[in-house]
Order: C-alpha cells, then structure tokens, then sequence
C-alpha cells in the first residue's frame, strides 16, 4: 500500500466531528504507520460537523483528484423541523423564531418540494464557508456581523419525501450537485410551506460511486491499516 502514489479512501464521517478533525486523524494514522513520514491529505467536500456520512479523504499524488471527486452527484437524507428556525439553519445554534404549521398538509409538502428541483438559485447560510472580501462567512458571522452572500446556481435532480409527521417533522433524500446546502434548503422549504424550519439531522449516503456501506469508520480505518504493508517511499 503507497498512500505516497495516491489512496482514494471514503469514510463515514462520525457525528460532531468536523471534516478537518477527521482528516487530520486520518493523516496522524497513516503518518504514524509509515514511521512520521510527512504525507499530504485532503478531503472532496466537506460536512458540517453536525453531519455525518461519507466523506472522501485523499492522499499523497491522488489529492490532484479532489476537484473532480468533489464534482461528483451527491445524496442526502435530511430531517426537518418545521415551525421553527435558527441562525445556522441546524442545530448549532438555539431556535430563534417559531411559526405556524397548522395550515402545512402532506399536499402542500410535496407540492413545496416539487419548487426545488431542476436548476435553482440558492443563498448560502451566513454561517458557511464561503468567502466574503476575503474572509470566511461563518467567521463575520460568529462575531455578529451581518453577512450579505450572492445567490449561487446549483442542481437538485431528486426530492423524495421519506417520512411526514405533521405538524412538526418531515424526512426528505436529496439527490443534488456539488455546492448543494442542504441547511439552506431546509431554511427555503420552510418558507415555500409559508412556515419556518430548521435541520434536526444530516446524513450524506452517497459522493459519487462511494456509498455508506463502503466507508471506512476511524476505528476500523485504523485496523485495517494496521493490516496493511506499507511504503514509506514513492516507486522508483
């Protein structure tokens, strides 16, 4: 095994982790095992730390990868809150608004989630990565500043509704293009449904041709590699 030449390794990444946690705990492993040996890591498409599901992780020459990894169609499973919001749009942060939901029926979910698919316009959430004048949006954010971010396209192929409990839970899979917030199309249903809502829970099952049942957990990740003969050195 030479993560050196390049290893393309998907992982299911575990809830409250953030994506830099698990590379960099990824990175320390294969590091350790080759005996320090600096090796370069990177992941294609980063989850929020609330999340979890498959992140693909990069290494040595086949980090060139990642752009093209990261194009890949993605899936989701997302459960919604409804009647309520919060700044981040998760969990993150507490509720900050409540709003009815005794008008929202099953119809009226499935006639709301038929208005994002296709290609659309989304805001990212103030509390993201994107960059605004050269810094982070969740850093000017964080310090109470009020961020302004530009509607970006994307595509949305498929919106399954997976589970309705009115009036206050919906489950949904979303099949969608790289750039995809799903926090965002939470904060954007509520407002069609003429409520609020707000993610409760996140998984990605898909990235690409890797799917949750492939993942490497960080546990299992270690054993196997502890399996494994590895090179310290690039082929000649």
């Amino acid at each position: 095994m030479n993560f050196l030449s390049g290893q393309i390794l998907a992982f299911d990444k575990p809830y409250e982790w953030t994506s830099f946690g698990l590379v960099a705990k990824v990175r320390w492993l294969i590091s350790r095992r080759m005996g320090g040996r600096k090796i370069k890591v990177g992941h294609a498409g980063t989850l929020d730390p609330l999340a979890t599901g498959v992140m693909v992780i990069c290494t040595g020459k086949a980090t060139k990868r990642i752009e093209e990894l990261q194009s890949g169609v993605k899936e989701y499973v997302a459960t919604l809150r409804l009647g309520a919001t919060t700044p981040s749009f998760d969990l993150e942060h507490p509720i900050d608004a409540t709003y009815p939901t005794d008008h929202i029926t099953e119809e009226a979910v499935r006639e709301a989630l038929k208005r994002f698919t296709g290609e659309i316009m989304q805001v990212p959430p103030a509390f993201s990565a994107c960059k605004v004048e050269g810094k982070r949006a969740y850093d000017l954010a964080r310090k109470g500043r009020d961020v302004a971010l530009k509607a970006k396209p994307l595509r949305i192929d498929e919106i399954e509704l997976v589970a309705c409990h009115l009036p206050e839970e919906i489950r949904i899979r979303v099949i969608c293009s790289k750039g995809t917030y799903i926090r965002a199309l939470a904060r954007d249903i509520g407002q069609a449904l003429g409520s609020g809502a707000h993610l409760t829970a996140l998984r990605r099952t898909r990235v690409g041709e890797y799917v949750t049942d492939n993942c490497f957990t960080p546990e299992s990740f270690e054993q196997w590699l502890e399996q494994q003969t590895v090179e310290t050195e690039l082929p000649a």
